[in-house]
């Protein structure tokens, strides 16, 4: 476990993957009903990267972004944030930013996401070579990466040359179904990507899907952690999570709040759990840490814009009675 400790105590990740925009109604508004929505970062790649940056740590960027106004905006809120965009790149053409248009609310939530001709997903090989990867302590990617070419290859040779400088491998499996061209080729690609890092975040359903079955999760979570990877976070959403490393389990809970949308929690707890570990966190800490930052994050309007800074958070654990008992 040194090794993946010591890259995340560095606390400057370089993070593969999206950026995108999200546009999202007023607090318990239908799409339907909205006469104005709201505009914030999205992407779950410039999302870990943000909250990364709001905690206090350091993150660079690798991406594309669609050469138009969408493109900028997105490079001037990571920007803003605090994120590195010097290997963000623009692609011209009829390739479009991911745009999300989605609901603040839980009942009935619906989250549209436009994906065709996206250009995060013409990140290519010449894009990871241009990396500094000895600047940085650890890579990050999240599963969305891999859902087509030339990205997926591309990312693929980035945790290549992460490795050959001697960099851990982060991967949140975060799989999302209308990315992929089939269910096969995502679990063959995803359970790849699994196989070759240091560190796997996911939850059940996604643990389930390379396992062939939801009820497979937990037994695939825990093989991985006795075979390559070295800390595997299994979460079961309002029953909190498993973590697996050499040592035994880690059952936490999670720090209920009255939520007023889904979307985010996933790279908050990320973002948290990273910078936590960090600071000098014990692993247990560290991960109560990313599920409160979760739960900041599903409490409030937007995603990158929801995610908590450092006194946010401060005030948030103080003043909250706690977690659950695992």
């Amino acid at each position: 476990m040194s090794g993946l400790i010591e890259g995340i105590r560095q606390n400057n990740f370089v993070i593969v993957g999206r950026a995108g925009i999200d546009f999202f109604t007023d607090a318990g508004v239908a799409v339907e009903d909205a006469e104005t929505v709201s505009v914030g970062l999205g992407g779950s790649s410039a999302n870990i990267a943000a909250g990364i940056c709001k905690l206090g740590g350091q993150a660079s960027l690798v991406t594309r972004v669609s050469d138009d106004s969408v493109g900028s905006y997105c490079i001037g809120q990571l920007k803003r944030y605090g994120v590195g965009t010097e290997y963000v790149t623009p692609v011209g053409g009829e390739y479009r930013n991911s745009l999300a248009f989605y609901e603040s609310r839980v009942a009935g939530h619906r989250n549209v996401i436009y994906r065709n001709g996206a250009a995060d997903f013409q990140m290519d090989a010449d894009d990871v070579a241009t990396v500094d990867y000895g600047r940085f302590g650890a890579l990050i990617t999240a599963g969305t990466v891999f859902a087509a070419e030339p990205s997926r290859s591309a990312t693929f040779d980035a945790f290549d040359r992460a490795r050959a400088a001697g960099l851990p491998i982060i991967f949140d499996v975060d799989y999302r179904p209308y990315s992929w061209p089939s269910a096969q080729v995502a679990e063959d690609v995803l359970s790849r990507a699994a196989a070759q890092s240091d560190m796997i975040v996911g939850n059940d359903e996604e643990f389930g899907f390379m396992a062939g079955g939801i009820e497979k999760g937990l037994a695939k979570a825990r093989a991985l952690a006795a075979g390559t990877a070295t800390i595997v976070v299994y979460k079961m959403g309002e029953k909190g999570a498993v973590t697996f490393t050499g040592d035994g389990e880690i059952r936490t809970g999670i720090w209920p709040v009255e939520a007023l949308k889904p979307t985010g929690a996933g790279d908050s707890f990320m973002a948290g759990m990273v910078t936590g570990m960090a600071e000098g966190q014990d692993l247990r800490t560290a991960i109560l840490r990313g599920s409160a930052c979760a739960s900041v994050t599903v409490s409030r309007p937007g995603c990158a814009p929801a995610m908590a800074d450092v006194p946010t958070l401060t005030k948030f654990m103080a003043d909250h009675p706690g977690p659950t008992d695992a």
